[in-house]
């Protein structure tokens, strides 16, 4: 047997295609190890969303080729979106590596991996996606978790100014619902506790096919009908995507989460417009209030960039007002990282001075805290169900750590429940990223 280690970058489109590229090397005899130095092939499947992620990608890349210098049948491959963007350029930076494949590549790993086993040194990349049916791979899935994902749409159609990703993953690209839901069997019957729907824009499932019954509303609809306890998300939403009928499915539907990530971006209509955002501040408002209205409990989070070119002091005001008015639960957020391809990164004349850039995510860390911490005080005194994901010892006590279904992290003690259990919970504390509670 043959030693495997991944190192995984980014989303959780690229933890998902992960599992499927250690599936595939299982039929090669390869064998995950958690010791990057024990390995016959390393791999790591890389994010080019920020230049932190790309650069990071390439210093794991040049530690593994310094031990390449003293273990020459060592094999070590690049994949994702650095990868897809970088293409050639990944083996003049880094000569030493066999394999560069892309993100449309992965289901040519058996062809690729043969080659490079014959000491030949392989780039493949392609912009056409190899089109396959996904069940016919093993998926390796963590057996030590509860959550299992599915990637049910690939792609965007969007080209947000500041964006790689339809440069990197291509346009919208749809499985369809027969595939997603035997997968979905197969991962109930395999004891995951819960399924998340991956897309880079999960709402636009469907558009690309010619039934146009097949949405995300109705394949919630369908995943909610099979047997099991399990429950469902979908992540990520995006703001003008998000029908009534999608509303109305997630309301229908017991299993799945009252919970929708929609990214924002910004809370400034001249800098959305700028960023080749398909809707307004005012747009975006009235999507979370129908949602609000609808879920009492549910929490709404975002994502937010600090200091897209141009961005004016009282536009990045806007954005932290923004975020105090519409009370979200959590923010992911950045400072504007320029990307190759994209029409912002062309923009060098409107580019922030860096000081001004990270002062301002600064701020926006600390507003993104305060509302937090705001929003997990409204669960005191509530009693949510949550799943058990992991156990923790404290003070000597074994503590569970849980999730619920809006997203809210929430431990509490209980020695009678375990990993995989529903719970309910009340909670009786709040903290700034977690609630506390006791089991009811």
């Amino acid at each position: 047997m043959k030693k495997l280690y991944i190192e995984t970058l980014g989303c959780q489109m690229n933890k998902s295609d992960s599992e499927r590229i250690a599936g595939i090397l299982s039929h090669f005899d390869y064998v995950e190890t958690d010791v990057e130095k024990e390995a016959d092939l390393l791999i790591i499947n890389t994010c080019s969303i920020r230049q932190l992620s790309a650069d990071k990608a390439y210093s794991k890349l040049g530690v593994w080729g310094k031990w390449k210098k003293s273990r020459p049948e060592l094999k070590i491959a690049i994949c994702g979106c650095v990868a897809q963007q970088d293409k050639e350029k990944v083996r003049v930076r880094a000569p030493y590596v066999d394999l560069v494949f892309g993100t449309h590549n992965i289901y040519q790993l058996p062809e690729l991996i043969k080659k490079i086993e014959e000491n030949e040194k392989v780039c493949a990349i392609t912009n056409n996606p190899v089109v396959c049916n996904q069940n016919d791979f093993k998926i390796l899935r963590k057996q030590d978790s509860v959550n299992a994902w599915i990637p049910i749409i690939e792609g965007c159609n969007n080209f947000c100014t500041y964006c790689v990703v339809p440069f990197t993953r291509g346009r919208e690209r749809s499985r369809h619902p027969e595939e997603i839901i035997q997968e979905a069997k197969n991962i109930i019957k395999e004891g995951f506790k819960e399924i998340t729907l991956l897309g880079q824009n999960v709402d636009s499932y469907g558009k690309d096919l010619k039934d146009k019954n097949i949405t995300l509303a109705n394949l919630l609809r369908d995943l909610n009908k099979l047997d099991g306890e399990f429950r469902i998300r979908f992540v990520t939403s995006y703001p003008s995507d998000i029908t009534d009928d999608l509303i109305n499915a997630v309301d229908e539907c017991d299993k799945v989460c009252k919970y929708f990530h929609i990214p924002m971006q910004s809370g400034n209509s001249h800098i959305l417009a700028e960023m080749n955002r398909h809707y307004s501040k005012e747009q975006y408002y009235e999507i979370a209030a129908k949602i609000r209205k609808r879920f009492p409990d549910v929490a709404i989070t975002s994502d937010f960039i600090a200091g897209f070119p141009g961005e004016t002091e009282q536009e990045f005001q806007d954005t932290l007002d923004a975020i105090d008015e519409l009370e979200l639960d959590y923010s992911n957020t950045a400072a504007y990282s320029p990307r190759v391809f994209t029409k912002a990164g062309k923009m060098i004349d409107k580019f922030i001075p860096e000081d001004i850039k990270y002062e301002r995510l600064e701020r926006l860390n600390e507003k993104n805290r305060e509302v937090c911490l705001k929003s997990n005080k409204k669960f005191v005194g509530k009693v949510l169900n949550v799943l058990v994901e992991g156990k923790t010892e404290k003070d000597g006590v074994i503590v569970l750590n849980s999730r619920a279904g809006n997203n809210k992290i929430v431990h509490f003690v209980d020695d009678t429940k375990n990993i995989g259990d529903f719970v309910n919970v009340k909670i009786t504390k709040a903290q700034t990223w977690c609630l506390y509670g006791e089991s009811v």
